[in-house]
């Protein structure tokens, strides 16, 4: 049987995310060998460039060598000990082993190019190394020149690095006085980099003169100075938490004016009083139910105002809230449970389908309705438990590379830091309205339905349906008043497209937010054109750190032309580390790492994963410290720009996606015998997983699908699946996922049937419309796509379908392409409806 998609959801559609954190292993010297780079850049760090635009404008500075610090190797030339001091500093600067510089072997000599791999095991081998030739025809924008003052930056050259003898002195004699002169380009390298890059020289030196058998890549190289600024100044502001929770903070909102709205549906609406009385009542359910501190509670409902009481409820009876979606698969809704350890379900009756499957395996577990009668029987005053800072709030589930889902775990204190956040740096006041738009398995989910709470504020849940239908979620944008909003980059794409074509006021937003993907400069700088006055706030964070760890918040696009991930929120402390936690130099790319109040517990029930990504902060040894796995740097202006992932991980839409999860259960399929899953980006963000599989014989692709969707949410199953005879190795005998990421991203992927397999071109004027339309959306070559062909088995998402729908300016909705996907039959409903416009004088 072939399955297709249904009506897809907003959360359920286009892959991944990003998986999980597995190191990559390590070689004899402790650090990933990264591929050797054709030319080492410096991080490009100059906050007020010397002398206006003129690239070539330089500048010079002087440091005196202390004395006696090129004697650290009998009988090594200081060239080749300065040579080898240099590569270590590239080395941290670039955050690559493996270096290029430009090398002056002698006075007057034209500089050569080297190659050096500073992961050697000893400053010896190193210094040995920078003594040989090589690296014939590589590029470098670094020289050094040891046998001069380097002379001004030329051509692609950025920095020179050169020893200035004083008259007779003698480079190595025990006296010293030579100095290091760097001489830099102004729009490239400040005075306060150049000092930090000559600094790096000195204790480069430093540690090779003290220990020559020592690794050259251990310890770092920063002063006192730049790592106390790197371990304290970037943290975000120090802020007092109320000695409240959040549901206690609420309850005083509750007290101050009952009857004002606190959440909306549609038409339906319940004021603080009865929001609070719900869960009142659904938290002494639970407690009559043998619900214990910090037991988990799962959530099983639609996004409904059930669901707001129900979250509040878990708060309110000291458990720990485990959202889950009721469409999820029962196998999955299964483990989660169970990896949980949750013995109680707030549910309703229409999201129960799923949901009994799961519990016929899980007997023990007791279900409670959120919308039985016989709850108006219990009290609905406020409990008054206690509930402490460190007491767990929640569990949310994330994807996991070894099939295994895993549960992250965070506190009251970390929870409520983090609403504070938001409030603050969105600017989320009293009577303003905040809009509930993510799925319930997102965790940006729970701030956006609970931080306006706190303030006296509004939540607006806005449906499903109406997020699919950009013309109705912009009205009801409207209509409700939202004055904060928070979108996926790719939907705010969507959003922008459809306002060009229909302006629409939205006088009462004031802050829109984006979180979940990479937002690139030219979505900002489409969105402050189109949205002068609103303000853009770039948000980034984890699960793990209760989420959000950083805020930009932008009133228009930075000089330097990127957006980046913003400042670290309060109480909370971020780093750029190398492996060993070791704060990188300012500006060198790293590893992102955060500590604070807001860093979670771990992983429940599974201490091996808990110990990979979460250890105590070297620093502050009273805190957690988490390892996001993600790749960052500091940029001049004191924000954090994202550079990436460095392992399998990928994030779309802000659904976090473990490759290795969806590859285990591809190949778990009779037949498979190996499978590799890789994403591919087509014009537009239109972001996806592309599955290839090894087997005999080509697997009917709906097969494949059911099988993958009996365990995996549907977010996370492929959009398309290739068969191989065999997957492309490396010449390590690994899976080349390279080739594979060139093979999606390429045309020949997705193209529809070769006209000896049936392919038929479009019909008529409407067929052909609809067919250019999907091209450029799903990113197909021109007349690639036929008459005959499945909107989805084209790669087509929920999302991709909304931009369909914006494309043809309404002239088909969602539901129609979900209903008649085929391009054909989706041209004659269009078709047929112009008919019979035309026989009642109507204009569709």
């Amino acid at each position: 049987m072939t399955v297709r998609p249904t009506v897809p959801t907003f959360c359920e559609e286009d892959p991944p995310m990003k998986p999980q954190q597995t190191r990559p292993p390590r070689p004899a010297t402790g650090r990933p060998t990264p591929p050797t780079p054709s030319v080492t850049r410096i991080p490009r760090w100059s906050t007020e460039p010397v002398g206006g635009t003129a690239v070539q404008d330089t500048a010079v500075y002087d440091t005196v060598l202390p004395p006696g610090v090129l004697t650290g190797l009998d009988g090594v030339e200081a060239g080749a000990a300065l040579l080898a001091a240099h590569a270590r500093v590239l080395a941290a600067l670039c955050g690559e082993p493996v270096i290029v510089t430009g090398f002056r072997p002698r006075a007057g000599a034209a500089p050569e190019a080297r190659r050096l791999d500073t992961g050697v095991a000893t400053w010896r081998e190193l210094v040995t190394a920078a003594g040989r030739p090589g690296a014939d025809g590589a590029g470098f924008e670094t020289v050094l020149d040891p046998a001069g003052d380097g002379g001004a930056p030329a051509g692609d050259v950025v920095l020179t690095v050169g020893l200035v003898q004083p008259a007779g002195a003698d480079a190595g004699s025990a006296t010293g006085g030579a100095v290091l002169r760097l001489r830099h380009r102004t729009d490239v390298v400040d005075a306060g980099c150049a000092a930090r890059i000559a600094g790096y020289h000195l204790a480069a030196l430093a540690a090779l003169a003290a220990d020559p058998d020592a690794p050259p890549a251990q310890g770092h190289l920063l002063d006192d100075a730049e790592l106390h600024h790197q371990v304290t100044g970037r943290d975000g502001p120090d802020r007092e938490l109320p000695p409240y929770r959040f549901h206690e903070l609420f309850e005083q909102r509750v007290a101050a004016h009952p009857d004002a709205v606190a959440a909306e549906l549609g038409d339906r609406r319940w004021t603080y009083r009865e929001l609070n009385t719900r869960a009142n009542r659904l938290a002494r359910a639970l407690l009559d139910r043998g619900l214990t501190p910090e037991g988990p509670v799962a959530v099983v409902t639609e996004r409904n105002l059930e669901w707001m009481a129900a979250v509040l409820a878990v708060f309110k009876a000291g458990g720990a809230y485990l959202p889950i979606e009721p469409h999820f698969p029962a196998e999955r809704i299964t483990t989660t449970l169970s990896r949980a350890g949750c013995r109680l379900v707030l549910t309703e009756p229409a999201s129960r389908a799923h949901l009994d499957g799961a519990l016929i395996s899980l007997p023990g577990i007791r279900t409670v309705d959120v919308d039985d009668p016989g709850l108006a029987a219990l009290p609905g005053t406020d409990l008054g438990l206690v509930v402490g800072p460190d007491r767990l709030a929640y569990l949310y589930f994330t994807s996991g590379s070894t099939g295994v889902p895993k549960g992250a775990m965070c506190e009251h204190a970390g929870m409520l830091n983090h609403l504070l956040a938001k409030i603050e740096d969105l600017g989320i006041g009293e009577g303003q309205a905040v809009a509930q738009t993510a799925p319930q398995c997102f965790d940006i989910s729970l701030w956006q339905l609970v931080a306006a709470l706190l303030v006296g504020g509004r939540t607006v849940l806005v449906p499903q349906d109406l997020i699919l239908d950009v013309a109705r979620y912009v009205d009801r944008l409207a209509a409700a008043r939202v004055n904060v909003v928070q979108v996926v980059p790719s939907y705010l794409e969507v959003v922008l497209s459809y306002l060009d074509a229909h302006p629409h006021p939205l006088p009462d937003l004031h802050t829109v937010s984006t979180t979940g993907e990479a937002l690139k400069a030219e979505s900002a700088a489409r969105f402050f054109t189109a949205r002068p006055g609103v303000r853009l706030v770039n948000a980034y964070g984890l699960t793990e750190t209760s989420d959000d760890i950083t805020h930009a918040v932008l009133e228009r696009l930075p000089e330097h032309g990127r957006v980046p991930l913003g400042r670290p929120v309060r109480n909370t402390s971020v780093r750029v580390v190398d492996e060993d936690l070791l704060p990188v130099p300012l500006g060198a790319p790293g590893e992102i790492v955060c500590s604070g109040v807001c860093v979670g517990r771990g992983y429940i029930g599974d201490p091996e994963r808990t110990r990979a990504a979460f250890t105590t902060d070297p620093y502050r040894p009273d805190r957690r410290l988490y390892r996001s796995g993600d790749r960052g740097r500091w940029l001049p202006d004191g924000t954090l720009e994202f550079l990436g992932r460095r392992d399998t991980q990928v994030k779309i839409r802000g659904f976090r996606i473990e490759i290795g999860e969806v590859e285990n259960t591809l190949a778990r399929v009779p037949g498979v015998r190996d499978a590799a899953v890789v994403v591919a980006e087509r014009t537009g963000g239109n972001a996806h997983l592309v599955a290839f599989y090894a087997a005999a014989a080509p697997i009917e692709e709906g097969l494949l699908r059911e099988r993958l969707s009996a365990s995996l949410p549907a977010y996370m199953v492929p959009s398309e699946f290739h068969h191989r005879d065999a997957l492309p190795l490396t010449a390590n005998s690994k899976i080349d996922t390279k080739a594979l990421t060139a093979l999606a991203a390429g045309p020949g992927t997705a193209e529809p049937p070769a006209p000896a397999d049936g392919f038929e071109a479009p019909v008529g004027p409407t067929e052909q419309r609809i067919a250019r339309v999907v091209a450029r959306v799903l990113d197909l070559p021109a007349g690639r796509v036929g008459r005959r062909d499945h909107f989805f088995d084209l790669g087509g998402t929920s999302l991709s379908a909304v931009r369909v729908v914006v494309g043809l300016d309404r002239a088909v909705s969602l539901a129609d392409i979900a209903r008649h996907p085929v391009l054909a039959d989706l041209a004659a409903v269009v078709d047929g409806r112009v008919e019979a416009a035309a026989d009642t004088g109507r204009t569709v």
